[in-house]
Order: structure tokens, then sequence, then C-alpha cells
């Protein structure tokens, strides 16, 4: 079966296509341009869950793809390698889906530009994806700088997509003030990382960028501390952290529902997944100084959010800023710096890309068929679509935490994990003062589904059709993969061990 299994066809097959799709050799026909897409992303996301089956925790996916016989950056010690351990794999697996259930989602959304769009689509899809599996630091940032080209495009194209009624270049402003961001965050990343591979190589005489060859045991711990914060800086801004996020609720209201879709799934996860990668493996000892002031800043996510998130009236920014309180239970997670604590961030990612895709979900279906977002506007939604009205209330449910559903497992375990780190108190203080995040997350959603869906509904919508099959596919299975985690949260924290 292992000759089947290849890690660079994972990665590079959707950039392959992407360069195909775009090319003149390949039809304009939206139709064909759709369902070949479509094919693509559920090929793919067949092949992970193959490559899932075939995984051994013990022996992890490792590949190396040499030039000419070199290494890509021999004098550096710089290798193009790739490994895909239990966290990657999940990962991996988390990413192919959610691309599917985007492309599935973008049938109504997306009216113009169809093979700009798709290839865009896969494009970041293989930015993602070698993120998740990059073996060496240099690689990870080539990659990590890659995804800005499609997510640009994605944010501040011309799909027919859903876009803001108050500026008509909003979506452009909005794709821009991403890319500055990230930009900006990834110099001081890089800054960092160059430090680490230079302060490695002093101390240990080992000339290489491979996680696996890095030790920082030998590396001063205000030198460490130092790249610590420069990693974080970088990564803060896609998890994102405060006061870095002020580029995520613009993106999400100005992008198509599809591409929402992603960057809350999963685009999220990387800035999360490279706090693991680099802070939490490869710097334990300056993590462990950094998580107490760093759970202080989850709170804050958690807490100064959610309060935003309740203030808003635009469906996608209340689900927008909901990412940004539910992103800071990952981070909380991470800073416990033990196995629950791990296993809750990770399960944690999961669950919310799950949900979050639901809700963009209903979102979107909700603007195409009334054209508004505005829950004060709203009203009656559940006369004219019972199917609708009945996803969004489970998912609704499912997000603030009710047993059962994947995001109770993950947020208890997370609460239990900060109770349980003795290093500092500080990850207790948070712990204790994140637990109304229960009660806010359920205030701010139900207002969203009481308001929209509950009242009299205006004389012009009484002929709006209720959700399509493709709206009913995507839904039905996000609201699956809730029930299934939830009730078997194994599946995921066996992998890790948690």
């Amino acid at each position: 079966m292992d000759i089947f299994l290849s890690v660079p066809f994972l990665i590079f097959m959707p950039l392959l296509v992407s360069m195909f799709l775009i090319s003149p050799l390949f039809t304009t026909n939206e139709i064909i341009v759709r369902r070949f897409s479509k094919g693509v992303f559920l090929f793919h996301f067949l092949y992970a869950l193959l490559m899932l089956a075939c995984f051994d925790t013990a022996n992890p996916y490792i590949s190396e793809i040499h030039f000419f016989g070199l290494d890509w950056i021999q004098s550096m010690g710089v290798k193009f390698i790739f490994k895909i351990d239990s966290i990657s794999m999940i990962m991996t697996v988390l990413t192919s889906f959610v691309f599917l259930l985007a492309s599935m989602a973008s049938k109504f959304n997306i009216r113009a530009n169809h093979k700009f769009y798709y290839s865009m689509l896969l494009l970041l899809m293989s930015s993602i994806l070698g993120i998740f599996t990059a073996g060496d630091m240099f690689v990870f940032f080539l990659f990590w700088e890659l995804e800005l080209i499609p997510a640009y495009f994605l944010i501040g194209g011309k799909y027919n997509g859903v876009k803001s009624d108050d500026e008509p270049n909003a979506a452009q402003k909005s794709a821009v003030k991403f890319v500055l961001y990230t930009f900006l965050g990834s110099m001081v990343m890089l800054l960092g990382i160059l430090l680490l591979h230079y302060y490695n190589f002093i101390s240990t005489g080992v000339l290489s960028s491979v996680f696996g060859d890095i030790s920082a045991s030998r590396i001063p711990e205000y030198i460490q501390i130092l790249i610590s914060i420069c990693l974080l800086i970088g990564f803060g801004v896609k998890l994102p952290i405060i006061p870095l996020h002020t580029w995520l609720p613009d993106a999400h209201t100005n992008a198509p529902t599809s591409v929402s879709m992603v960057l809350a799934g999963i685009l999220l996860k990387t800035g999360a997944y490279g706090i693991f990668r680099f802070n939490y493996e490869l710097l334990p000892d300056a993590f462990l100084t950094i998580a107490p002031v760093l759970a202080i800043f989850a709170l804050v996510n958690i807490i100064f959010t959610a309060f935003v998130a309740y203030a808003q009236t635009d469906i996608k920014r209340i689900v927008a800023y909901s990412s940004i309180s539910n992103m800071g239970l990952v981070l909380l997670g991470l800073c416990a710096i033990n196995k629950p604590g791990l296993s809750a961030s990770v399960f944690h990612m999961v669950a919310h890309a799950l949900i979050t895709c639901g809700l963009f979900m209903v979102a979107g279906i909700v603007y195409l068929r009334f054209k508004n977002r505005d829950i004060n506007t709203l009203s009656g939604v559940a006369v004219v679509m019972p199917r609708l009205f009945g996803f969004a209330m489970v998912i609704v449910l499912a997000s603030i935490g009710i047993p059962a559903f994947a995001p109770f497992v993950s947020e208890i375990l997370t609460i239990i994990s900060a109770l349980n780190a003795d290093f500092s108190d500080a990850l207790k203080f948070a712990a204790v003062f994140s637990l109304p995040l229960l009660i806010l997350s359920s205030c701010y959603m139900l207002k969203f589904l009481h308001k929209s869906f509950f009242g009299e509904l205006a004389q012009e919508y009484e002929k709006v059709n209720d959700i399509t099959i493709h709206e009913f596919i995507v839904l039905a299975s996000v609201l699956a993969g809730l029930v299934i985690f939830g009730l078997y949260p194994n599946a995921i924290l066996g992998m890790i061990g948690g």
C-alpha cells in the first residue's frame, strides 16, 4: 500500500491542478470548471483519508526532495523535506475536508471568474498543506509566504460573492489589510527563524534548519526569549492574538462565504500550528517563561472579543469575532504546556473549524436569499426556511458547548489542562476567568439565532426557497463531524496521545 502513498503528491497535486486550471489549455465553461474542481477536492480528501488509514503514529511520513542530487540550499543546510506526524496528519485531513466543503459552498456564491477563483483556491490549499507538513524552518516560511498570493485574490476578487454594501472597494481594502498585517508579521518571524538558525549553528556546530536538528538547550535564555517573541508576533497575526486581529473581521465581512469558511476553518489554525511547531517544540524553555503572559493574552482574546461579538449586528462579523474568541482557547491550551493541553488545542482546532464552516454557511445562505445580514432587520427566516433553521439551531447549540458535540470536549479539556499547569498561577487565573466564555458565547449566538430566525416575515420574502441539496450536504457534513467527534473524541485524542 505504501507505494501509492506520496507526501509530495498530497501537497503539490493541488498546485499542479491550479496551474493547469488557469492555463489557456483548460475550458472556460463554468459548469465544467466547477465540477472538475469539486472532483479534484473530493479526490484529494479521499487520498488524505487513505494516508490517514495507513498512518502509524510511531512511523511518521517523511519525504525529501532533491534538486539535481543536492539539497535546496546546501550551503545553509536547508533541505526541502516534509514530515507528517500525528498532529500534521490531523491538520492535513482537516484542511482537505474544509476545502472540499468550501468548493461545494462555492456553487451559489461564485458567479464569475470561475477559473481564476478555483485555481486560487487550489493554490491556497497547497500552500496550507505545505505549512502543516514542512520539516524545515525555511520550507515552512516559503509556504507561509506563498499563501499570501491566493489569499489576497480570494478575499479581494470579484466573484459576485458576499460584498460590503458600504464601500464598493471594501473587499480590495480588506485584502490589502490582510497582506500588510501578515507580511509585516512574517518579516519579524523571519528574523526569529534566522536567529534560531544562526544560534543553533553557533551552539551545536550543526548547520541545518531541519526541525529535528534544532536544539536550543545551549542557546542563552535571553536569546531564546527574543527569538520566541519574534516568532509569536508572526504567528499572532494569523491566530490572531489581540491587538493583531483587526484584519480578520473585515476580511470575513467582504470575502465570499466559501472563502470565509477557509479563512476561519483553516487559515487561523496555521498560526496556532506555528506556535506549537516552533515555540512549543523548539524553544520549550523560553515558552515556559512566556506562557503565563501569553495566557493573559489568551484570556483577553476569549473575553474581550466575546463582548465585541455580542455588540455586532452583521452575522458574519458575529462569527468572525467568535472565531477570535475561540482561538484564545486554543492558545490557552498550548500555554498549559502539558499533554492534555496540547490535545485540547488540537481538538478545539478541529471542532472550531467545523463550527465556523457551518455558521458561515448559514450566514451565506441567509444573505443569498434575503440580501441582508443585519440581525436588527432580519426576522422570520425560520418561517420559509425550516430546514436551514434546524441546522442553524443545532450548530449554534454545538458552538456554545452543549454536551455530545465536539466543542464541549475541547472546552472542558482546555480548562482542566490550564488548571493542572503547576508552573504558574496565571494559567489557573486564565482558566477560571475563561469559564464565562460559555455564558458569553451563548448570549451572542442565541441573540443571532433569535433575531434572525424568529419573528414576523416580511411579505416580500414569502416565496424564498429553503436550502438546496448542495447546501444540505455541506451543513449535514459539518453536523456529522460535530456529533462523531463529540461522542467519540478518542478518534483525535488517541492519535495525539491525550
